[in-house]
């Protein structure tokens, strides 16, 4: 469950109706998006799940650094924080102690979906068209929409479909999970850094 609670931890111009599976659309994509190696802001993360009539809703922020992962932190309803880098996932209480450890390296199934987590954070396009099927559009002037459907099984049993909505910075991530769940995160305040701070390198011991 804390594996999926991450995701579980991401316009109202018409679409310019330029669509590729090409690639076309990702370079085009990439040229829009802000090219930094860390980059913060805040998310609220509304959860649908099956059983249940009103959405989970959480809020906190995120840190993302190219060469270390993401911070995913918590603080509304109740704080923790969720570090995935591309060797492990681990799960952290607000008084620091560990929910959930888990070295990738031993389970291929989560180094797919770090990687994947990692991917969509930093929008990594490379990345996620090796994962995912791709269809874009272009959105007016600077925004852009993506429609990601995973390639591999390890990706398939969790997730069936990615939505991703953004202009310099991604703005929404919407998931549609195998088992029937949804999400929709909404990311707001970014900032970008060259290079992380030592207190927020230190969030990822």
């Amino acid at each position: 469950m804390k594996r999926r609670s991450f995701c579980a931890a991401a316009l109202g111009v018409a679409a310019s109706g330029v669509r590729a599976a090409d690639g076309t659309v990702l370079a085009q994509v990439r040229q829009r998006l802000a090219d930094a190696p860390v980059l913060k802001g805040a998310f609220e993360q509304r959860k649908s799940v099956k059983g249940f009539r009103n959405p989970l809703v959480s809020r906190g922020d995120f840190l993302v650094a190219r060469d270390r992962g993401v911070v995913w932190a918590t603080r509304e309803p109740f704080a923790s924080a969720l570090i995935v880098t591309r060797d492990r996932l681990l799960s952290r209480q607000a008084d620091g102690t560990v929910n959930t450890q888990v070295d990738a390296s031993h389970e291929p199934g989560i180094r797919a979906v770090n990687e994947m987590l990692f991917a969509l954070m930093s929008a990594n396009l490379a990345v996620l068209s090796a994962r995912f099927e791709v269809d874009g559009s272009l959105v007016g002037k600077e925004g852009w929409r993506l429609v990601l459907k995973p390639r591999d099984a390890a990706l398939a049993q969790w997730v069936s479909r990615i939505e991703l909505d953004g202009d310099r910075f991604v703005r929404k991530v919407r998931f549609a999970e195998a088992a029937g769940d949804s999400s929709e995160i909404l990311l707001a305040g970014h900032t970008t850094a060259q290079v992380l701070t030592p207190d927020d390198a230190a969030r990822f011991d």
